[in-house]
């Protein structure tokens, strides 16, 4: 209890006198960059023990129920290529909900996408104003830049809440994890990506196509980029051919609510 206070309070002193070099007392501010273990034949992957316990700690989650063929499709959007429009019109055409992760950037730019992102159901979720690695700024500063967007956000849409944080860079501590759930927000990271943002090296939508549908799997979080030409044009056909598998596409919405409701742990 008293940790929780002091961390409470460094909270508070950080936010009122806007220092950015302050960091919680009590946790490790040890940098992790987030991988998972691949596997083959679209089977579940796992990750490393201790990201596990750190995740469990603080109701951050990496992946859903592996025993179910759910897929939940997440879209890191720091800015914006020309493509997310096209990826919109698919998810509508399809009635697929998706979770958009937005930087300060991308909200100034492109407002009347985060509108419609809104108006047709999907989440928006913070990926931090100026996209730096969160275990590397003070406490301040982490919590301005995630305030920053909420902010922002609710000016455009009306929306006061905003649930779920994408870390940028995949780059986490301990601290950064406590200090973020604190301030409301449930980490996600990802059980399926491929390299996919270099928008100058883009191979076309049968690669993308080809990259996604082999790391698919029960429980698959992915994450891809709307900055890829090759993922808007593949993103018709990998919904239609996943469906076409058993899997359902679902909000993460869906899997916080089974997660409360369940009192999953999940299998890995």
């Amino acid at each position: 209890m008293f940790m929780k206070r002091t961390v409470l309070m460094t909270l508070i002193f950080a936010v009122l006198f806007g220092c950015s070099t302050i960091f919680a007392e009590g946790y490790s501010n040890k940098v992790y960059n987030w991988n998972y273990k691949p596997e083959k034949d679209n089977k579940p992957v796992g990750t490393e023990p201790h990201y596990q316990e750190l995740l469990d700690k603080t109701g951050g989650f990496f992946i859903g129920d592996t025993s179910k063929k759910e897929l939940y499709l997440t879209f890191d959007n720091g800015y914006e290529n020309g493509y997310t429009e096209k990826v919109l019109d698919v998810l509508k055409e399809k009635e697929v909900p998706a979770a958009f992760f937005v930087t300060g950037h991308y909200l100034n730019d492109a407002s009347d996408l985060i509108v419609r992102m809104v108006e047709e159901g999907h989440i928006v979720g913070n990926h931090s104003w100026h996209h730096p690695s969160l275990p590397e700024v003070g406490d301040g500063r982490l919590t301005n830049e995630l305030n920053k967007v909420k902010e922002k956000f609710t000016e455009l849409t009306g929306v006061k809440e905003m649930h779920y944080l994408r870390p940028p860079r995949g780059q986490f501590s301990e601290r950064s994890l406590v200090l973020s759930e604190k301030l409301g927000y449930t980490n996600v990271f990802w059980s399926m990506a491929y390299k996919d943002w270099e928008v100058e090296k883009q191979k076309g939508g049968d690669y993308a196509y080809n990259q996604i549908m082999k790391r698919i799997h029960p429980g698959a979080i992915m994450l891809i980029h709307s900055v890829s030409s090759d993922n808007a044009e593949a993103l018709p056909r990998v919904i239609d051919d996943a469906r076409e598998q058993g899997y359902e596409f679902k909000s993460l919405d869906d899997l916080m609510f089974q997660k409360q409701t369940e009192g999953l742990p999940f299998d890995f």
